[in-house]
């Protein structure tokens, strides 16, 4: 694996630790992807994954992003199946992450993209940083989205183990809310019943149990796993719960609609490969 050039360990991190973080985060700086970082740990090492992922939050944080929400992945039998893993995982949400609902996704901004529909959180209360209740996470959930996520992997050709998703922030790359909000007390989460469309083809269908049983179940999963290393979620988080059916990829001039009965639809867009010719050929005559 080619990996850039050791720095100080931060806060005595394990210098693979580093190694790991400064190589996702050259991929994602340079539109590159990277080789697997798995062959730095021993197998299955996800709590040193999860070091990996820490490190590289505290940088974008250190450099002025902000965090949102947390989501999870990896909760949905056909995403675990597509990508050869067995248990779920979490990541971070930062502002700079969100397109509007009916946005555009600007032509190389992420590396090899893929879209999946989802169910979003918003938290009205922090959730205990112990002794996480699927009450506690209930009476927390101010409102419910539909969602997409659309997931990135800076790991070339999405070769990835559990160890590398989860150091590379779950796989993290944008997210869409849509725009209004529903109380949760009018849901059965586990019958919502989810259709995803490419350009007006059906390309997932699912519902709420394809989610861990239940999105409910998957946030409080979460809401433990958070209050476990002290990190707990607060009021205002977006949580996106998991993905309701298979992911699918995404290519330049795609056009993504979710519906999710009870909740509404969300939609999001790629940029056209010529849009962004055009830019460039635009800026180079200036």
């Amino acid at each position: 694996m080619t990996s850039p050039p050791e720095r100080v360990r931060p806060d005595g991190a394990d210098p693979r630790v580093v190694r790991a973080a400064d190589t996702l985060a050259e991929a994602a700086r340079t539109g590159l992807p990277c080789a697997p970082v798995r062959a730095l740990f021993a197998e299955g090492d996800v709590d040193a994954a999860y070091e990996v992922q820490r490190l590289n939050v505290r940088r974008a944080l250190a450099a002025g992003r902000r965090l949102t929400g947390r989501k999870i992945g990896l909760t949905s039998p056909a995403v675990q199946r597509q990508l050869g893993v067995d248990q779920p995982d979490f990541g971070a949400l930062f502002a700079d992450m969100q397109i509007r609902d009916g946005g555009r996704v600007p032509t190389g901004l992420l590396l090899q993209p893929k879209v999946e529909a989802e169910v979003a959180f918003v938290l009205g209360a922090d959730l205990p940083a112990s002794d996480c209740t699927g009450a506690g996470v209930l009476r927390a959930i101010e409102y419910v989205l539909p969602a997409l996520e659309i997931v990135d992997s800076r790991v070339a050709g999405w070769d990835i183990s559990i160890v590398d998703t989860v150091a590379d922030n779950a796989s993290s790359g944008l997210y869409v809310l849509g725009r209004t909000p529903v109380p949760l007390g009018r849901l059965d989460l586990p019958a919502l019943a989810m259709t995803m469309t490419r350009d007006g083809e059906e390309v997932s269908r699912g519902t709420g149990a394809d989610c861990l049983g239940s999105p409910l179940e998957a946030a409080v999963w979460l809401a433990s796993a958070l209050a476990a290393v002290n990190d707990p979620l607060r009021a205002g988080d977006v949580v996106l719960t998991g993905a309701l059916g298979p992911m699918a990829p995404a290519a330049p001039g795609d056009r993504f609609r979710t519906d999710i009965g009870g909740l509404g639809s969300v939609r999001v867009e790629f940029a056209p490969e010529d849009t962004a010719r055009a830019a460039v050929t635009e800026g180079e005559s200036r």
